[in-house]
């Protein structure tokens, strides 16, 4: 027995040896082909015609010598520059010496230096922002094509460059802590990492320091001072040992880290700068990402291939730098401890400048280690880093010189061209953990196989000694199971005759089940006659409930005539209470005569005005009438008669009683159709909702509609790249075109009558140029175009409508095709200050014609034009608006609909601006209000005191009656002149002191006119005689 199991022990002792050289010939092999998939990959690298820098510099001639046009934008390695300008600050605006220095062409990408009066030079940049860019276009287009390579295996840079003052660090650290809108780059770049890689395999680690007085120090450790700078002799990468990296969790922890970092940070007042930065901020984002990639590599054991998958790993860094801002000592004021800092500021940017020059002009010496900031940018200029720089000036000529350096600055970091190159690597670590994971696998498998090799072995011998003994027992067992076999035979022969019988048990049941299928069929077509009668029955109900739905369409009609006699009625009630406090007067002339029943009738008229007022407030209510309501009031009619013919004899009064009580039995029915009217009206209320679902067929159809806007919108860009210059024509004259759109357009005076010869022929030659734009175009596509998703299209489109609506021959085309409607839907959902400006221009325009003003009025006009003034702070749009309703309110007939869309409170909250113009718009429109409502008085078309009583209009008028622009006086001395011609606005003149105002305005006033009309309103009006003559008594 033990010779029988030697041969299988050696063949298992052979196996097992053979998995031990196995898997020691698996990681020898593993770690040769580690090896050369490196040596691969580095000469991988090698071959990459932008992967070729020295291994001690990564700054050479060889990185600077493209002699490329920076106007390639194909070049990824070359330096981006935008430029952004500061909107102007209150120093700017006070600085009337100094004009603009700097002019924009955005859709050019061209900025334009004046250096005089008669001289300009053009650059071009990458990208030139406005004053009004947001903080969301400026990270877009600056840094998030270098995010995204970041993102991708790149270095990237971020960098702000400019004159102290003019919004580095807005654009760049901004938190936005109350509006998001206003996040600066750095926390939307974070955003953006965070967003496009998954914590789980990938790590982001982020660290702050700031550069101050050649000290570099650590924002989010500030004990750290003074930290060293080492670099990579073979690599040349620049790196800080001693400053804290911080893995970022989520986007709440960078907040944080910003916050920590910008209150350690040195800032100081100066003359420029409230908040000035005294040092230079960096912001390193390092970024780890796995990459699995597949490598072959070939082992020649036993003539097999063996496949590895070698993890690789992505290391990116991204430096957003917020430079201090250079400044001239002369003009910051700097003294003390803010001269050296600024010193050092000066100097790290010299430095700077110098590299960039160097670069520029591909010089054999980069000067890099003149300064600590100049290396910590090394890769950005010249090196391996994909770089965007945003340069930020002022618009202000007092800072030209400064705003010249940053410009040149700009220019000369455009040449620069970076060598950009991929950070990739094995993943060494996550591989030695593989490897070390699959050993410990490999030997605990061995080690199980050898104990489970001994138990089998143990098992085998212990059941060859059983099988003898079951041998044994086996032919005992023979003889003793055939004798059992024998018994089991007669047995189961017994069983098969009790089987058939049970059979024929089954063949009586299966007889039974046929019956009962037979019955189940019947009971089938008993079903389908059953589903036949209610198909004929739910035909009875469809025809049930369409008579239902055309008895509910006809209570709606009933329902809106009681709608409009609820309307009549209550006109009446407004004339019974009127008649009612007319008879309270007979009733006190009557006083002494009737003072027997003078307690009982004063009683009876109390209890009948507080019916009146009851039924008053429920018709406000419901908004529904009865026919009941009909009754009562001609009852009520019946008992006023009866009331004035009956003060002769106590027993009418008794008659009065008993139907006034009659009357509220008559009220408690009338209150119970009320209730009915409620079901009726939840019954419409659900038919509404059905309503609906057929807005889904229409909301399809608009959808096709929007493709063909789309298609329009397309022929407008081929259109505007055929003719270039009709839209730098317009931005070059925004100064003609403000005082036209003041002058004609909008506000209808006489200012344009003053133009000299030039301006006229300018807006001839612009109007003949949108007159040719809308022949070519077509005046239907441009008003579609003012309904497109592109901001930049619906402002030149809103801009030719409103130049075509400042001619009367336009006008009623423009309604016809819709444009009113396009221009009213624009003020109602866009956010665009442009837009809002012109298309409010664009309404003045349209409200200088009559028919217009009452169109622009139905369709929720004034409502829109009261939202946009109480929305907007920018002078230029209110002046809009409240030309336009001062347009609106030369017509009498909408004064109360003015009144009630809020267009007389919105023009008096206007004022708060404080600008001229604005307030000369709402002096001019209250002007035309009260001139129109005095005719209305004189005519007798209208009574009561003037509807600008209520607005505190004449407060106003008489706080302002001195203003210093004379126009504006005047409007305000007419408007004055006018309200005075009512004789119910007296009252309020004297208590106010508007009567002096207007004895000063008849002797005082520069106008004769006004001076003799003020004289007539003294004359004329019987209040303002007697306070006068009271006055000098």
């Amino acid at each position: 027995m033990a010779t029988g199991l030697r041969p299988a022990q050696r063949v298992e002792r052979q196996r097992i040896s053979q998995q031990q050289q196995g898997v020691i010939h698996v990681g020898n092999s593993l770690t040769r082909s580690l090896n050369n998939g490196q040596n691969s990959l580095r000469s991988k690298d090698n071959t990459k015609p932008l992967l070729s820098p020295p291994p001690r510099r990564s700054v050479t001639p060889n990185s600077r010598s493209y002699s490329r046009d920076f106007d390639d934008d194909n070049d990824p390695g070359r330096v981006r520059v935008a430029v952004r300008i500061r909107p102007r600050n209150a120093e700017d605006l006070s600085e009337a010496d100094f004009a603009d220095c700097v002019e924009l062409h955005p859709e050019l990408k061209r900025l334009k230096l004046r250096k005089n009066n008669w001289n300009s030079e053009s650059y071009k940049f990458d990208e030139v922002f406005t004053e009004t860019a947001s903080q969301k276009r400026v990270y877009e287009v600056v840094a998030k094509p270098v995010v995204e390579s970041v993102l991708s295996g790149y270095n990237g840079t971020v960098m702000a460059y400019g004159q102290t003052g003019t919004g580095k660090t807005f654009t760049l650290g901004r938190l936005g802590k109350d509006d998001a809108s206003e996040r600066g780059i750095m926390v939307r770049a974070v955003e953006d990492i965070l967003a496009n890689i998954s914590l789980a395999s990938d790590t982001v680690e982020a660290s702050y320091l700031q550069l101050y007085m050649e000290s570099i120090q650590d924002l989010l450790a500030p004990e750290k001072m003074n930290i060293p700078i080492n670099e990579d002799p073979r690599t040349g990468e620049v790196s800080l040992p001693g400053a804290v990296t911080v893995k970022v969790r989520d986007l709440d922890h960078f907040l944080e880290l910003l916050q920590i970092g910008e209150a350690n940070r040195h800032a100081a007042n100066t003359k420029l700068n409230t908040e000035s930065s005294r040092s230079h901020a960096i912001l390193m984002v390092y970024i780890r990402r796995s990459v699995p990639e597949i490598v072959e590599d070939d082992v020649n054991s036993q003539d097999m291939k063996i496949k590895s998958n070698f993890p690789l790993v992505r290391k990116s860094k991204l430096l957003i730098v917020d430079l201090a801002g250079s400044e001239r000592l002369d003009k910051s004021g700097s003294e003390g401890i803010l001269l050296e800092e600024a010193k050092f500021i000066n100097l790290s940017l010299t430095s700077l400048g110098k590299c960039i020059n160097a670069l520029a002009e591909n010089s054999p010496h980069i000067p890099t280690r003149d300064s600590k900031l100049t290396r910590l940018l090394r890769d950005s200029f010249g090196g391996t880093a994909r770089t965007s720089l945003i340069i930020t000036i002022g618009p202000s000529s007092r800072h030209q010189a400064e705003t010249t350096s940053t410009i040149m600055f700009g220019q000369r970091a455009m040449k620069i061209v970076n060598m950009v190159k991929l950070k990739e690597e094995f993943d060494y670590e996550s591989l030695c953990r593989k490897l070390e994971t699959q050993v410990d696998h490999l030997t605990a498998e061995i080690d199980r196989e050898q104990k489970l090799r001994k138990k089998e072995k143990y098992d085998l011998e212990k059941q060859l000694q059983e099988c003898h003994d079951s041998f044994n027992e086996t032919r005992k067992n023979l003889v003793t199971k055939s004798e059992f076999l024998e018994k089991e035979n007669t047995r189961l022969e017994l069983d098969l005759k009790e089987i058939l019988a049970e059979l024929n048990c089954q063949k009586d049941q299966n007889s039974l089940l046929q019956d009962k299928i037979a019955d189940l069929e019947m009971s089938l077509k008993q079903n389908k006659q059953h589903q036949l009668e209610n198909s004929t029955y739910q035909k009875v109900l469809a025809d049930t409930t369409q008579m239902y739905e055309e008895k509910i369409a006809e209570l709606i009609k009933q329902l809106e005539v009681e709608r409009a006699q609820s309307g009549s009625v209550q006109e009446q009630l407004d004339a019974m209470k009127k008649l009612s406090d007319d008879h309270q007067k007979v009733i006190q002339q009557h006083e002494m005569e009737n003072s027997k029943y003078q307690k009982a009738l004063a009683d009876t008229a109390q209890m009948y005005e507080k019916k009146l007022m009851e039924l008053s407030k429920k018709l406000e209510d419901e908004h529904t009438r009865s026919e009941g309501a009909q009754e009562q009031l001609d009852l009520a009619n019946m008992l006023l008669t009866d009331y004035q013919n009956s003060m002769q004899g106590q027993e009418e009064n008794s008659e009065l009683r008993l139907k006034l009580e009659e009357m509220y039995r008559l009220h408690e029915s009338t209150a119970n159709e009320l209730q009915s009217l409620k079901v009726e009206l939840k019954d419409q209320i659900q038919e509404k909702e059905a309503i609906c679902e057929k807005l889904n067929d229409v909301q399809e159809k608009l959808s096709a509609e929007e493709k063909r806007r789309k298609t329009v919108e397309h022929e407008l860009v081929n259109l505007k790249k055929s003719t270039p210059e009709c839209d730098k024509d317009f931005e070059d004259k925004k100064l003609y075109m403000k005082e036209n759109i003041r002058g004609n357009s909008v506000f209808g005076t006489s200012a344009s009558f003053n133009k000299s010869g030039t301006l006229r022929a300018s807006q001839s030659a612009q109007r003949a140029t949108i007159a040719k734009i809308c022949e070519e175009v077509g005046l239907q596509k441009i008003i579609r175009l003012l309904n497109s998703e592109d901001s930049d299209v619906q402002i030149h489109a809103v801009k030719v409508i409103a130049n075509l609506a400042a001619e009367d021959v336009n006008q009623e085309t423009i309604v016809e095709e819709g444009g009113l409607d396009a221009l009213l839907t624009m003020l109602r959902s866009s956010q665009n200050a442009t837009i809002l400006r012109v298309a409010s221009g664009a309404i003045a325009n349209l409200a200088m014609n009559e028919m217009n003003q009452g169109l622009i009025v139905s369709k929720g006009g004034a409502q829109l034009l009261a939202k946009t003034a109480s929305e907007t702070d920018d002078p230029q749009t209110l002046r809009m608006v409240a030309g336009a309703l001062a347009n609106l309110c030369g017509n009498e007939k909408l004064h109360a609909m003015l009144k009630e869309d809020g267009g007389i409170k919105a023009l008096l909250g206007m004022v708060r601006s404080g600008n001229s113009d604005v307030i000369a718009q709402v002096a001019r429109g209250l002007a035309n209000f009260a001139k129109c409502e005095s005719r209305a008085v004189v005519q007798e078309h209208r009574k009561g005191c003037s509807l600008l009583m209520e607005d505190r209009a004449l407060e106003w008028l008489i706080a302002n009656c001195n203003i210093a622009s004379d126009s504006t006086r005047r409007h305000v001395e007419l408007a004055l002149c006018h309200l005075a011609q009512n004789e119910d606005n007296a009252n309020d003149f004297i208590s106010s002191g508007g009567l002096r105002e207007l004895q000063r305005i008849s002797m005082e006033s520069s106008r004769e006119d006004i001076r003799d009309l003020a004289k007539k309103m003294l004359k004329s009006n019987t209040v303002f005689q007697s306070e006068m003559r009271s006055g000098w008594h």
